[in-house]
This record gives structure tokens, C-alpha cells and sequence, in this order.
């Protein structure tokens, strides 16, 4: 689905932001992008919209060509990616529900159906009492799960979280980061980015580990469905061993009967053979 080969991003000042990386996500893959500040995330999140380009190699979305894709087809690409920005970029002046609605109106959604999708998704992340409160107003995990239903409002096939848990207690931020993993096991594809060493620890998910620009690190875990796949595969695997030990078993017993059966004759059976 995503797939960046020998990319690299150098600024105006001299100063390379990427150094030819190279990793591809899977649909569905939950993935995590870690680092220290400049390491590079950011600039990940940015070329993944198309919000800049690289200076070289390439860049490919489902079957977008991000480098070859003209400019008008770039809002298409981004209805197709939520983005849950580091800064939120929630309009301070509007409403929850007005702020979520707002994609909906610029794609050219009728009203009916924007209301309907927006009621959908404040129920889904869980703030539907707060939809008619400002930004000042709520907490940040509610800006944040506000941030995710706006991102998630145009039902993307992909969602990039720019550390969605930067300002959070631990439990308001294991709130969103389960939060993420449900829409995650829904069949949308995660790319979260964090400071978040516990979080990180604890989620069985990939971890793909960046420094000055670089990949240094890319730890692959197998998607659950694939890992009850192989139990299922290897259950009857033991369960044919079993039962040829258990034939090899009877069969030795089988044997053993067979002999002890047959009983050594005997003089007085040899003589009743005679006489007859």
C-alpha cells in the first residue's frame, strides 16, 4: 500500500531532513515510527500527502505515484489519508461538530448525509456529548479523539498520527493509543509516530526506528491474523502426529496380542489331532 524506495529530503538549507530510506506498509499493517525530535517522522508524515516532495527516489501510495501525481489530483489522495497533525489544527472559532463536518463540506458532501457521518463518527471516538462545545472546552484526550474523528471522517484507507500522545497523562494516552488500534483492526492502515518508549514496548506492532534522517531500525512483528493462521496450520499438523504414534502404538500392541495368541500345542491337543 505505502512503499518508499531511496528516498531522500534535503532542505533549503543545506540540511537533509531524509537519507535515502527505503520501507514499505502493508493494508492493514499498524506500524510505529520512532525517534528522537528531527529525526525524520515529520518529514515522512509531510511526503505521505504530498505536502512536499522529495529530492530523490520515489514514493508510491496504493497506485499513486506521489512524485508523477499532477496537483489537481492531490485532494483524492488525501481524502484517502486522515492525518491526526502534531498541533491538531482545530479551529478554535468552531464547534466539535463544526470542525469534523468541515472536510465533509469542502468534499461537496450534502448536508443530510454530513450530519448523519459526523453524529457516526463522534459516537465511534467516543465525544458525542462534547459536539457542540469549542476546542477550549474539552480536555486533550477529548481534542485529540476530536482530531482523530475529523481524520477519520472521510473513511481513509490510511490514518498518519503525528504524536497523538505527546501531551497526555499515561492513561489518557493508552485511551487514544487503543483507540488507534481499533480502527486499526477495522482494516485501516496506522502509521503512528511517538516519543512514547512504554507504549511502543508494550504494543506487539512494528517499529520502524529513525535517527538524522535514517532508518536504523526495523522491527517487523507477524500481523495476528497471520499468527492464528499458522496455529491453525500447525494444530493439525500435531494432531496427525499424534494419532500415527497412536496407529504405531496399536499396531505394536496389535502385534503383541497376535503372539500371545498363539498358545504352544500342547500333548493332549496333539493327540486329539491324532485320533481324529
Amino acid at each position: 500500500m505505502i512503499n518508499l524506495e531511496n528516498v531522500s529530503k534535503k532542505f533549503g538549507t543545506g540540511v537533509f531532513g531524509l537519507s535515502d530510506i527505503t520501507f514499505a506498509v502493508e493494508k492493514g499493517e499498524f506500524v510505529f515510527l520512532v525517534g528522537p525530535t528531527g529525526s525524520g517522522k515529520t518529514t515522512i508524515f509531510k511526503l505521505l500527502i504530498r505536502e512536499m516532495y522529495p529530492t530523490q527516489g520515489t514514493i508510491v501510495v496504493d497506485s499513486w505515484d506521489l512524485v508523477k501525481l499532477p496537483s489537481k489530483q492531490v485532494p483524492e489522495l488525501r481524502k484517502k489519508i486522515g492525518v491526526v497533525f502534531q498541533d491538531l489544527k482545530l479551529l478554535t472559532d468552531r464547534t466539535i461538530f463544526e470542525n469534523i463536518i468541515l472536510p465533509l463540506d469542502i468534499a461537496g458532501v450534502n448536508e443530510e448525509e454530513s450530519g448523519r457521518r459526523v453524529e457516526e463518527v463522534l459516537e465511534r471516538v467516543g465525544i458525542i456529548e462534547h459536539r457542540d462545545k469549542f476546542p477550549i472546552q474539552l480536555s486533550g484526550g477529548e481534542l485529540q479523539r476530536t482530531a482523530i474523528a475529523r481524520a477519520l471522517i472521510l473513511s481513509p484507507d490510511i490514518i498518519l498520527a503525528d504524536e497523538p500522545t505527546g501531551d497526555l497523562d499515561e492513561a489518557t494516552a493508552w485511551d487514544i493509543v487503543k483507540l488507534l488500534s481499533e480502527i486499526n483492526e477495522g482494516g485501516t492502515t496506522v502509521i503512528m509516530a511517538t516519543h512514547n518508549a512504554d507504549i511502543v514496548k508494550k504494543m506487539d506492532k512494528r517499529i520502524i526506528e529513525l535517527s538524522l534522517g535514517s532508518i536504523v531500525n526495523d522491527k517487523k512483528t507477524k500481523p495476528k491474523h497471520k499468527k492464528k493462521e499458522e496455529e491453525k496450520d500447525e494444530k493439525p499438523k500435531e494432531k496427525k502426529e499424534v494419532h500415527e504414534e497412536a496407529r504405531k502404538d496399536d499396531k505394536k500392541e496389535s502385534e503383541k496380542g497376535e503372539d500371545k495368541g498363539k498358545k504352544p500345542i500342547t500333548d493332549e491337543f496333539e493327540k486329539a489331532l491324532e485320533e481324529e
